[in-house]
This record gives structure tokens, sequence and C-alpha cells, in this order.
């Protein structure tokens, strides 16, 4: 197992954690990876859009001339299509954009994610120290360690003095242990765990989104 510098709010060493090779030196799949964060952007979709045909469109039953002898085009409805106020051809109507994505897959997507950042060094293992609330203190214990750029921040429940103290930062987002998915380590630049969050075993997967236990939350065999 590849072991990093477990860091304090300062930027000192507070010991070594080792990083599990079965989640952070898996090899990057990146065919996988695509697929998932496109099922899952497509599964945030409302799909909501509705417009009429020229069935559900208000009025239009009667001819509007004569079929012949008035100069004009033939004509049999004004809600048609090609006329001002018909109804719209192939209508886009609500519909559920949801992709069936196997476990599996998910699993390997958060692998591949998360290897892919510990290749580039951007884990990072921090033990916060805060014991009150403090936007102040979290920015300058992220500056003091070199974090810039989107920051993905993995947290406890019990965590509530730095879940406050990051939750007015843009460039922080933040989520649970059980939350951790492929799309977000994908679009963040570092990976924030602290060492109670950092993951140990193999992902698991947890409401759609594939979650990397901790010792703590293995599930039961």
């Amino acid at each position: 197992m590849a072991t990093i510098d477990a860091k304090t709010r300062d930027g000192g060493t507070a010991g070594k954690v080792e990083l599990a090779d079965e989640l952070f030196a898996a090899p990057v799949n990146v065919p996988v990876m695509h697929q998932v964060v496109t099922a899952q952007l497509a599964a945030k979709r409302s799909g909501t859009q509705s417009t009429k045909t020229r069935a559900e469109v208000r009025g239009g039953g009667a001819k509007p001339w004569k079929q012949k002898g008035t100069g004009r085009a033939r004509a049999g409805s004004s809600r048609s299509p090609i006329w001002t106020g018909g109804g719209v051809a192939h209508a886009p109507k609500p519909r559920d954009y949801a992709q069936r994505t196997p476990k599996k897959m998910i699993r390997l997507a958060l692998k591949s994610a998360l290897s892919d950042r510990a290749m580039s060094e951007r884990v990072l293992v921090l033990d916060w120290g805060l014991e009150a609330p403090s936007t102040k203190g979290a920015i300058a214990a992220l500056a003091a360690n070199g974090v810039e750029g989107r920051v993905l921040a993995v947290l406890r429940p019990e965590d509530t003095a730095v879940w406050k103290s990051l939750r007015n930062l843009d460039n922080v987002h933040i989520c649970g242990i059980g939350e951790l998915n492929a799309y977000d380590v994908l679009v963040s630049d570092w990976i924030v765990f602290t060492p109670d969050t950092l993951p140990v075993d193999r992902p698991v997967t947890r409401g759609g989104h594939a979650a990397a236990t901790t010792e703590s939350e293995e599930t039961p065999s």
C-alpha cells in the first residue's frame, strides 16, 4: 500500500496513513468513468419539458376557407404545425432520462476516479482541528497545505464545526462518505479526507452512488 502524510491545519505532518491499493492504485478505466458520469448527469435531468401537438392545441376545428376558388393553398386546419399558433410536430413530452448502471460499473468508476487523483497527488488527509465553526480557519488550513481550485471535502455527520466552516465557500463541495461518487471526484481538483473518512475498504453502493466504506462502516458479512 502507498502511504501519504496526514496533515494538520497549519501544514504540519501528523503521521503516515496508508492508501488502499484497491481504491487508490487501480487501473484508470476512462470509458467506464465516462459512461457512469454521463448516466449520473442524465439522471439529474427533470424531464418535464412538454409542448402541444396539433391534436392538443385549442381551436382549428373548422376548415379556414373553402377548398377551391380562393387562390390560396389548400388548408384543413389553422392548427397545422406549419401555421403560427399551430401544434408542434414531434413534440417533446415528459420523459425519464435515467439510465441503468450496474453496481460493479459504479464501483469501478469510483475506483478509477480516486486512483487518478491519487496518481496526480491530489489526495489529502487533513485533521482540520476546528473546535468551533470558522470559515477563516478553514481557508487558512487549505492554504497552508497548498490546496487550490475546486475541493471535495469528505466529512462525517459528526464533523459539525467543519461542515459549518466550509459550507459558505464556493470552491468547496462537501459530501459524506456514503455520498462519494465518481462525478464529484472528477470535477474536483483536490479530494480532502479526514483520518476518519479515508476509505480503507472496497466501495459499496448506497442510494445509487458508489461509496467507499471505512472500518467503522463496513457492511456485515
